[in-house]
């Protein structure tokens, strides 16, 4: 199994090492790691940070946004089997080796996930808060509001040849489209183990955070793309407190330890980066 990981990043050097610094702390490596900078400030650095890891780095001379760089990508990948990850989450130090094993009886798997507040002191993020996000993800409740979260989730490359790349169109849900194209050619395997830390009230850069009317035309893109309905479009920290979703709500093993992530950014500058 050569494992290929995805990040897409833009101007996000501090997170972007720290989630190296997960990586080079797996009990399973991956066979290479995609880097592609979107036309944000260059990030060679973290070759000469994590000379180790088999880092390859793709520079954009143009904004392309986050869906059409994941695609110039997964072009480029060479592994067979593909993990995706944002460039400000990371993992706990087994994620890999557990989702590598639970691909053996899957085409797709990803896991629960631990959802943080971060605050930052100099180059570090250091958690204020974190909450358990571990839902049922029967495909009837996944067509009604998707509890995927795409990093740290792996799959076999050639469900690529079978549903085509990430959809642009969809842009914020370009995650939840991909998870029903794939639900409906793959097995699809949910791993209850929260290794993911998701960075999601992390500054108002999150896009996630963006509840515009933009917003409100690409969910309705999806919605007729997959033939939905009428979905809701509260903030999501709102829609987690509807009575659906505490029906949904299912147990996960935790497995962070809480401590922050230093990188190696922070050790070489004494915690001045950008």
């Amino acid at each position: 199994m050569k494992i290929s990981l995805l990040i897409v990043t833009h101007n996000r050097l501090n997170a972007l090492c720290e989630l190296l610094e997960s990586i080079s702390r797996q009990t399973v490596q991956p066979f290479e790691i995609m880097v592609v900078n979107d036309a944000g400030e260059r990030v060679d650095i973290i070759h000469e940070l994590y000379p180790e890891l088999p880092i390859r780095l793709i520079h954009l001379d143009e904004n392309v946004q986050h869906v059409n760089a994941r695609n110039v990508g997964m072009r480029e990948l060479a592994g067979d089997v593909i993990m995706l990850s944002d460039d400000d989450d990371y993992f706990t130090p087994c994620h890999i080796e557990r989702m590598s094993k639970a691909l053996e009886a899957a085409d797709f798997v990803f896991s629960d996930a631990e959802i943080v507040s971060f605050e930052e002191k100099g180059a570090t993020r250091f958690p204020v808060s974190r909450r358990l996000f571990a839902y049922t993800a029967d495909i009837e409740d996944m067509r009604v509001f998707s509890t995927y979260v795409p990093s740290g989730s792996m799959y076999k490359r050639h469900i690529h040849d079978e549903i085509g790349y990430f959809d642009p169109v969809m842009h914020h849900y370009w995650d939840w489209d991909f998870f029903l194209r794939v639900s409906q050619h793959a097995r699809v395997k949910q791993v209850h183990a929260a290794s993911v830390i998701y960075a999601f009230f992390n500054g108002d850069r999150n896009q996630s955070r963006d509840l515009g009317e933009t917003r409100k035309n690409y969910l309705d893109d999806l919605s007729e793309k997959h033939e939905l309905g009428d979905l809701p479009t509260a903030n999501f920290a709102a829609l987690l407190e509807e009575p659906a979703m505490k029906k949904r709500e299912s147990e996960s093993e935790i497995v962070w330890d809480g401590k922050p992530m230093i990188s190696r950014l922070v050790q070489q500058t004494g915690g001045e980066a950008q």
